[in-house]
């Protein structure tokens, strides 16, 4: 494994580099990409071993006798996350942004709620609106740069009309990584409102030295109303696959969201099944490990050059390779700090106002990228601000 190998993605139909100009304004033959939440890094050996044993047999049909799929997950699960599962319970999606569509198209109705503890990942508030249900923002509390939940706020929010929850954790884009106790006033806080709650765990694998995620599976007396969310597709570079787990322990409301899926007429990606089970297993373990290392050391670089600007405030990363970076300390207007970000620096990153609430004077930056482009990154940012020294 080579983090520090630059590939050039131009011209591959990467929606991150290649749709660079188009959204942006940016081209990717000056630009730096550091948007869109894929990895500029080559998945594990072993999930570019799957596809070619595949690819050499060179049939595509059907994918049957999904036995080592399951084991597979269960493995997963149990060996990084003592979580134990039942291979029943897993469901596959077309990626999780797909298994969010599902699971609103099954526990809500048009003009029913739905509760976000926003700023969060934008394509949440997206599927709510576009399935005709409302957007219930509950905004997180900045404290002194980093994100807590107020309970008490959020409960003074709720009409009634509500009717499930989709927590973010690790959560994105802030990197909190939520302790038990702030899961376990989660779960009470959809007791109390009688909310089916959707545990996007799509980063549980990207977690810095010093951390741990804990799964909501784990947070006792919720199973009834939980539905958890993981994929192999954000841990291992390997987004294009589309392929999501949705886990839901209660058989009830498993059978909810089965219906729907065959509803829907939705079957899993055979290309992304193969992939899937080759990377969890003992060999994407260890590229996982060394992954995150790489990781916490672009994170360390990256939050102290920008720290390093006056007005600038990295909040501090426990998880994920998304940094939420503050530029409200600057006084500049959000058009200001994008005409330097963009026009100067020659870098694309995410806006802050599209992940709703909380959002303004922000911009997410992806540092999943070799560390020689995190450090050019830095070094343009840096003068693109050189006024503030």
């Amino acid at each position: 494994m080579n983090f520090d190998e630059i590939i050039d993605r131009r011209g591959t139909h990467s929606d991150k580099w290649d749709s660079m100009q188009a959204n942006y304004g940016v081209s990717p033959e000056d630009g730096i990409a550091m948007w869109v939440a894929d990895m500029d890094f080559r998945p594990p050996a072993c999930v570019t071993g799957a596809l070619r044993r595949l690819t050499d047999h060179g049939i595509y049909g059907y994918y049957g006798d999904d036995r080592g799929y399951r084991a597979a997950i269960q493995w997963w699960m149990a060996e990084r996350h003592g979580w134990q599962i039942d291979p029943a319970s897993i469901l596959t999606a077309h990626g999780l942004v797909n298994g969010t569509a599902i699971c609103v198209d099954s526990f809500t109705a048009p003009g029913d709620a739905v509760v976000l503890f926003t700023p969060v990942y934008h394509a949440f508030a997206r599927v709510i609106r576009a399935a005709g249900r409302e957007l219930r923002e509950c905004p997180l509390v900045n404290n002194a740069g980093r994100y807590e939940m107020d309970f008490d706020a959020c409960d003074a929010l709720m009409t009634g009309t509500e009717k499930m929850l989709i927590l973010c954790s690790p959560h994105n884009p802030g990197g909190r990584v939520w302790t038990r106790a702030e899961l376990e006033g989660v779960a009470e806080f959809a007791r109390r409102h009688d909310l089916i709650l959707v545990s996007d765990e799509i980063h549980h694998d990207l977690i810095m030295p010093g951390h741990r995620h804990i799964p909501m599976a784990e947070i006792e007396g919720i199973a009834d109303r939980l539905v958890m969310m993981t994929a192999t597709t954000k841990t291992f570079n390997i987004a294009g696959a589309h392929l999501g787990n949705v886990i839901v322990p209660d058989a009830g409301l498993r059978a909810r969201v089965s219906a729907r899926m065959m509803a829907l007429g939705l079957s899993p990606n055979a290309f992304g099944l193969f992939m899937a089970e080759a990377a969890y297993s003992p060999e994407g373990a260890a590229w996982v490990d060394a992954l995150c290392l790489y990781l916490d050391g672009n994170r360390r670089l990256f939050e102290a050059g920008m720290s390093a600007i006056p007005g600038v405030r990295a909040m501090p990363l426990e998880a994920t390779y998304l940094t939420w970076i503050d530029f409200s300390g600057t006084g500049m207007t959000e058009d200001e700090v994008t005409r330097r970000v963009q026009g100067k620096a020659r870098i694309v990153a995410n806006h802050g106002p599209s992940f709703g609430t909380g959002g303004a004077s922000f911009l997410r930056f992806n540092i999943a990228t070799p560390r020689a482009r995190v450090a050019e990154a830095l070094e343009r940012l840096q003068a693109a601000f050189a006024d503030l020294q």
